[in-house]
């Protein structure tokens, strides 16, 4: 069973030698791994405004409707190109980013792996599976608050289990997430608070510690992944063929 202590031990240990790459990848992961929340518009045109007349109330309505009309357009086209932004760039980078930190805490430190999911093997795979979890998530918090958290910390491992097996399919990502945070959502949500502190101590620096911050974190949750990981090979949830993972090496007696 992990332990947060542990976790962030080994997360110092991989950073000790290895920060400021990991901070790059960091600064990557917080430009295109944001979700998008559009606000909501509530204009209700009333018809009683006909009853003021005069060409200035008139040109005024015209003026107002037309402005209305290009915030709008303009609103809607900012939010198309964020959505592909994300799905078709941030996707991918999360994953590859995913990749890197998980591999760093293998003591495997490549920035190549942040290009690992524009392979043209992996690509829409991972954008498939990505965007079914992140749909699946956006409709439990049109639920409620409280199922979408929960769901949110659900499907947390799929960017970890696409960079072990890309090509595992967006169900079984999402139901295998679901298989390894069962029983630990609650300790998962202990861990991203134990980070509070951290994170307030940032904003005081006008916000620029966090970024500071955000590499222990990542380099944190890749350890959580491996903890969840082989506590599933051992249930024997997952395999590892199904994750495409080396076997270990022989033991050889002498």
């Amino acid at each position: 069973m992990w332990t947060r202590a542990g976790l962030k031990q080994r997360a110092k240990n991989v950073l000790s030698t290895s920060y400021w790459k990991a901070f790059l990848v960091s600064i990557i992961l917080m430009i295109v791994g944001g979700g998008y929340s559009p606000p909501s518009f509530n204009y209700n045109y009333n018809s009683t405004h006909n009853s003021y007349t005069g060409n200035g109330s008139e040109s005024f309505g015209d003026f107002f409707a037309v402005f209305l009309g290009i915030f709008i357009v303009a609103f809607l086209v900012i939010l198309a190109v964020t959505l592909a932004f994300r799905i078709f760039l941030g996707f991918p980078l999360e994953v590859g980013s995913m990749k890197y930190f998980k591999r760093a805490a293998e003591y495997e430190v490549n920035l190549n792996h942040l290009g690992y999911g524009f392979n043209r093997n992996r690509y829409w795979d991972i954008v498939k599976a990505m965007f079914w979890k992140g749909l699946l998530n956006f409709l439990w918090y049109l639920l409620l608050i409280i199922p979408g958290i929960i769901k949110y910390y659900a499907y947390s491992m799929v960017p970890f289990i696409l960079a072990d097996n890309p090509n595992i399919g967006s169900k079984r990502a999402v139901e295998l997430s679901n298989q390894m945070t069962r029983g630990h959502k609650f300790n998962i949500f202990v861990l991203d608070l134990s980070f509070l502190g951290w994170i307030l101590l940032g904003t005081l620096a006008c916000f620029v510690g966090v970024i500071f911050v955000a590499p222990y974190i990542n380099a944190t949750k890749a350890e959580l992944y491996l903890a969840l990981r082989h506590e599933a090979l051992l249930k024997g949830e997952t395999s590892l063929e199904e994750l495409k993972l080396a076997p270990p090496p022989p033991m050889h007696y002498t």
